[in-house]
């Protein structure tokens, strides 16, 4: 059966086709034209923004049905007509998506004292893109410095002068000149060196700039001498080992701790987000594999291993904080008079080191002695004596300050107070060894050419334990030589 449709001063109006039409019934009422929708709808629909709405399908509506729309506003006669607006037309050679990963592209001014912003302006009349070598790979950051823009690509370094370039004369020498256009001559720096995929190591302070290069195993540091390797200060094969293990979805985040003037890197083998590709590993749990430590300038060295994984870092006004898991964490700062707490959980402050006095010599060490705090405890020493690995304990109770007390404590492993000096016997607790008539601890002391000693703190409320800052500034040993 026809329907008669009346359309008042028959003026313009589109036609449209329509097929499939299903509405959703709540406070606002959405039509959907998709000829895809399944038949069977679910009940309910929610929206990205939390606001859950009834589906109610319609009837359904005959194929090749017609939906009249009116041109003109409200309907009346000659009001003023809608249409789809001019066009603008231009010749494109090659009319398809480009993906120029290793270009720079700017856009119009924008001056916020005049009103000017003509930033969704790119014309293409202009000059306005400047490409940089694709050999080198992508684009991954861009920092402006006074009047210059360093690129850093995944296996280069340049900078871009803004607002001026630079003219070379027959003997090859620059100089520098004022010009109209806005990216000038990019000048690479000297080294075949990167930030590869991991812009999020990259951080400033003052004139220099510190970042990592995971495709070749490096830390690096960019200042007016250049780029340096640093670090090839003391762990050169630890960052080769650590950056070489890291997978595409691993992070290295960096920053830049305005505390203590150190630039800190975490090395996280798998990012926080779930990776499939962690089961491939061989270990247990390879998200507790990352290392997070500092550089300092003024040791030119690696200062400390720290037990925290940022999700980020960052400084202002001389307090360094980092974000976890969405909280922001303050560091420096004492939590109850206690240091060596990070986000909430105390932790024990490890130092490690190497004993090695006259090197080609075979030695007992008998003892450990140190110069520091109250309440450090040596959790082991190790040597490379080929009948094995020997490892002895020592602990601290409390200070002992009188001579009774000394004498009642000489007999017990643990360290004992002498001229504000700490000492302790080295009891050897390794397994017997075939033609050994006394061993463990009726035997003291442990053969090797060098020993490995790790000594350790924790801070603690408990009576009887030194509350304050617990510092270690001297380890030493007694030895005799010996033979096996």
């Amino acid at each position: 059966m026809a329907a008669i449709l009346e359309i008042k001063y028959f003026n313009s109006f589109w036609l449209k086709k329509v097929r499939n039409l299903v509405t959703l019934s709540g406070e606002n009422p959405v039509v959907f034209n998709d000829p895809a929708l399944p038949a069977n709808l679910p009940k309910y629909y929610t929206y990205l923004d939390g606001e859950t709405v009834t589906v109610e399908p319609i009837s359904t509506v005959p194929a090749d049905d017609w939906y009249i729309e009116e041109a003109r506003i409200r309907g009346g006669y000659n009001n003023t007509i809608t249409d789809l607006g001019v066009k603008a037309y231009i010749v494109e050679d090659t009319p398809v998506q480009q993906h120029r990963s290793s270009s720079l592209i700017y856009s119009g001014v924008f001056n916020s004292r005049t009103g000017i912003n003509k930033t969704n302006e790119f014309s293409v009349a202009d000059v306005i893109t400047k490409s940089l070598d694709p050999s080198n790979g992508s684009i991954q950051k861009l920092f402006a410095e006074d009047t210059n823009l360093t690129v850093f690509q995944e296996a280069k370094v340049s900078r871009a002068l803004i607002d001026k370039s630079a003219i070379y004369s027959a003997e090859g020498e620059g100089s520098v000149t004022s010009s109209t256009v806005v990216i000038g001559q990019i000048v690479p720096y000297g080294g075949n060196y990167g930030i590869s995929r991991n812009p999020e190591s990259f951080a400033t302070y003052g004139y220099r700039k510190y970042f990592t290069d995971k495709d070749r195993n490096v830390a690096l540091r960019l200042s007016q001498d250049g780029i340096t390797e640093i670090s090839s200060n003391g762990l050169t094969d630890f960052f080769r080992d650590q950056l070489n293990a890291t997978t595409p979805s691993s992070k290295i985040v960096g920053g830049l701790d305005q505390h203590s003037q150190n630039y800190t890197v975490s090395i996280q083998p798998v990012s926080t987000y779930n990776d499939p590709r962690a089961v491939l590993t061989p270990y247990a749990n390879i998200d507790s594999l990352y290392k997070t430590l500092s550089f300092n300038e003024d040791a030119l060295g690696w200062t400390s291993f720290y037990t925290y994984k940022p999700t980020f870092t960052l400084s202002l006004r001389n307090n360094f904080y980092s974000i976890k898991d969405g909280a922001i964490w303050q560091h420096y700062q004492l939590t109850n008079n206690k240091r060596s707490t990070f986000y909430g959980v105390t932790y024990a402050s490890t130092v490690k080191l190497v004993l090695n006095p006259s090197v080609s010599e075979v030695k007992t060490f008998k003892t450990i002695n140190y110069e520091g705090s109250p309440d450090w405890t040596m959790d082991s020493i190790i040597t490379d004596s080929d009948i094995g690995l020997s490892i002895a304990k020592a602990t601290i109770t409390s200070t002992i300050t009188t001579l009774s007390a000394l004498q009642n404590q000489l007999f017990l492993n643990n360290f004992k107070k002498k001229e504000n000096k700490y000492f302790g016997n080295v009891m050897n607790i390794s397994p017997a060894q075939p033609g050994e008539i006394l061993w463990g601890q009726s035997m003291s002391g442990v053969d090797g050419f060098w020993a490995t000693v790790t000594m350790s703190t924790i801070d603690s409320s408990e009576p009887n334990t030194y509350q304050g800052k617990k510092e270690l500034f001297a380890v030493s040993s007694n030895y005799v030589n010996s033979s096996y």
